[in-house]
């Protein structure tokens, strides 16, 4: 069976999934980068980026379940690039290089058509001009089976979860206060849609909490 997922999703203290002024220089936002070090840090990561070592306790074990078992992913625009509007090309491929740690078919949601762009390792980016239902609708048939997960940004998280489409939600709770950004919570009642705290434990850099729609 099928469950939509949001894995491995890093917010602030106060709720924010990303700082204000994001641009090319500092995707996430001012402040924001400080959200990522039990990622960034972790063996998961450095395995996905070609390098040895990393970090083997606590926030190795989520960063590792976030990436198991996905037969889909789905994606803002924003978190595949930084281009705005119309694309002016197809020069831009992603974040990742040539070998982005998918491994799956990706689902882009845009305003602007674009091709499907195959890159190694069996990721394959699809633009979604349709919306987010025709893109979780695709994503459910691509996964044939396996997990969907919604990758991000905030704002597409907060799309699916108003819809009450995401079936469970692992957050990564850093000590970090970025006062302003993007929120992931703000005017989301999660009790009224369904969601209780299945599981919470004290990583190395960030409190890992598990929420699951009853």
């Amino acid at each position: 069976m099928t469950n939509v997922r949001v894995n491995g999703f890093s917010i602030s203290v106060d709720g924010f999934g990303a700082g204000p002024e994001q641009s090319l220089e500092q995707p996430l936002g001012v402040g924001a980068e400080a959200l990522h070090g039990w990622l960034r840090d972790s063996k998961t990561f450095h395995t996905m980026l070609g390098k040895e070592g990393g970090s083997t306790g606590i926030d190795e074990t989520f960063a590792a379940r976030s990436m198991a078992g996905m037969g889909a992913w789905i994606l803002g625009r924003n978190m595949f690039g930084p281009v705005r509007g119309a694309w002016p090309d197809d020069s831009w491929k992603g974040w990742w290089g040539d070998t982005p740690p998918y491994g799956c078919p990706v689902f882009v949601l845009t305003h602007h058509p674009r091709a499907p762009l195959e890159m190694k390792g069996g990721t394959v980016f699809h633009f979604v001009t349709g919306g987010a239902d025709e893109a979780l609708a695709r994503a459910k048939e691509a996964a044939a089976g396996r997990d969907v997960r919604v990758g991000g940004g905030a704002a597409t998280i907060r799309q699916y979860l108003q819809a009450g489409a995401i079936d469970e939600m692992h957050l990564a709770i850093s000590p970090v206060v970025l006062g302003r950004g993007e929120s992931l919570f703000a005017g989301i009642d999660l009790l009224a849609l369904g969601y209780t705290v299945t599981e919470q434990t004290q990583g190395e850099q960030a409190m890992h909490v598990v929420l699951r729609k009853e």
